[in-house]
């Protein structure tokens, strides 16, 4: 490939013949003779390659080695026919030269990100060989970048045809190439969490840890720990240091679900990480900087939250950079026959070796359904049926919509967990009867009993065991 290749040597009979070479090889190279223009022709020029020594005036070569590994991380224009876009891959790769290398700087260079490091006096075969090598390096890296793009460009984090959903997903792409805070707002199920992935995966920090924290599952102090982390000994059995979610999550996006539970202390603290992109781990004294970008989301009326007191104005206004408001399903139903499609296309993540389609009867049912539990709802009533149709046909009587199906004004809102609750332990102990009926009419032959139930037979032991059913017969009396 031709490169841009950018020769930092204070020495003129090193660095002009060294240009020549690389412009004979047919690169572009262009000389800095001190480390601080080194710097400033790093940024102006974006070059492929970097030859350094490592004894400059102004700034070394080790200061300027690690202001590339911290920068590394920069957007670079990739040409796609007429379109230029801009991609992330870490660029460029350091060639350290030297006539006062030793062991020791060479493997301090190495562990600062230097690609190779080659004394001086160098052969012009060996330079060569080296700067080949690097080059293949960066046009893999390249490659993949651009490929990465292709595919993140091909990604849909819903499948929807609904106009406001598209409008909401399109303003979370848009906003997923900044760093501002992301407030998602929508009912339990609607897909907030998709969305937070999305975002990160659309966004320059998608090759650092995306990470979430659900507010409502931590008492405050449990919470603070678990976002801040804690030095050795701030309490009983803090036997060590240990980093808090926004430190793992360095680099990358933090993501906040059910935020409107989280405590005022708490939101206060969170406050000032946005503020000042500062914190404290419990019990220290060492200001920790914080590089991460926050999304948060909540099935809560913030608005009135914030007038009955329990969340903080100012908080709101720093995590509502951008609002992505989730419409619930019931408001987008002409999604929902590529959502069914979608969910009953993939048996095999259950252990299930059959396919099944729904009837237009059980599509009308679905239909006419509000949907208070939204897409998540959705799944979990065709997974079920998926388990439990014996055919290859889903109809109404296999979707268990009755609790739900009132079109009442109430109806549109969504239940208690109450419900829920019995609903999964009772298609659960459904679903164990179902079993044993079909040992029973297979003489407890699991194989044929896997294949009346349309599972494979290793998912059948495995139900077997979870739901404590006995693979054998029940023992009968003796006379």
């Amino acid at each position: 490939m031709k490169a841009r290749i950018l020769i930092i040597d204070d020495d003129p009979d090193i660095a002009l013949p060294l240009e020549n070479r690389l412009t004979g090889m047919g690169h572009e190279a262009f000389i800095a003779n001190n480390g601080r223009d080194g710097l400033r022709l790093i940024e102006q020029e974006q070059p492929d390659l970097v030859l350094l020594d490592l004894e400059l005036p102004f700034v070394s070569g080790l200061e300027v080695l690690k202001h590339v590994r911290e920068e590394s991380t920069k957007f670079y224009p990739v040409e796609e026919g007429t379109t230029s876009v801009r991609i992330s891959y870490t660029t460029p790769l350091v060639v350290i030269l030297t006539a006062y290398g030793t062991v020791e700087r060479a493997v301090q260079a190495m562990q600062l990100g230097a690609f190779d490091f080659v004394p001086k006096p160098f052969t012009k075969d060996h330079l060569a060989v080296v700067i080949n090598k690097a080059l293949d390096n960066v046009a893999l890296h390249r490659h993949v970048a651009t490929l990465r793009k292709e595919v993140e460009d091909q990604f849909q984090p819903a499948i929807t045809v609904n106009k406001q959903m598209n409008a909401q997903l399109a303003m979370a792409k848009q906003a997923a190439s900044s760093a501002v805070t992301v407030l998602l707002l929508g009912e339990t199920g609607t897909g907030k969490e998709v969305v937070a992935r999305a975002i990160h995966r659309w966004s320059p920090r998608s090759a650092r840890p995306f990470i979430a924290v659900n507010c409502a599952a931590f008492p405050e102090n449990l919470l603070e720990n678990e976002l801040f982390g804690h030095e050795k000994g701030a309490f009983t059995g803090a036997i060590k240091r240990e980093p808090g979610k926004i430190e793992v999550a360095e680099g990358g996006t933090l993501f906040l679900d059910e935020i409107g539970d989280m405590p005022l202390t708490m939101q206060s603290h969170l406050l000032r990480v946005l503020n000042d992109r500062t914190f404290y781990r419990v019990g220290g004294t060492q200001e920790v900087r914080a590089d991460v970008r926050f999304i948060a989301a909540t099935n809560m009326d913030l608005q009135q939250a914030i007038h009955q007191g329990t969340f903080r104005e100012d908080l709101y206004f720093r995590l509502a950079v951008i609002t992505v408001n989730l419409p619930p399903l019931r408001e987008r139903l002409e999604d929902l026959p590529a959502l069914a499609d979608h969910f009953l296309s993939q048996p095999g993540r259950l252990g299930l070796n059959k396919r099944c389609a729904l009837s237009d009867a059980a599509l009308h049912a679905l239909q006419a359904y509000t949907w208070p539990g939204n897409v998540r709802e959705l799944e979990n009533v065709l997974t079920r049926a998926l388990v439990l149709c014996p055919g290859d046909t889903i109809g109404p009587e296999h979707l268990s919509l009755t609790p739900w199906t009132s079109s009442s004004p109430t109806s549109q809102e969504p239940q208690s967990d109450l419900f829920l609750i019995s609903y999964h332990q009772s298609m659960d102990a459904y679903g164990q009867k179902l079993i044993e009926a079909a040992l029973r009419r297979n003489a407890w032959n699991q194989t044929k009993a896997a294949a009346e139930l349309g599972l494979q037979r290793t998912y059948l032991t495995k139900l077997l065991r979870q739901k404590q059913i006995s693979a054998k017969p029940p023992a009968t009396p003796s006379d």
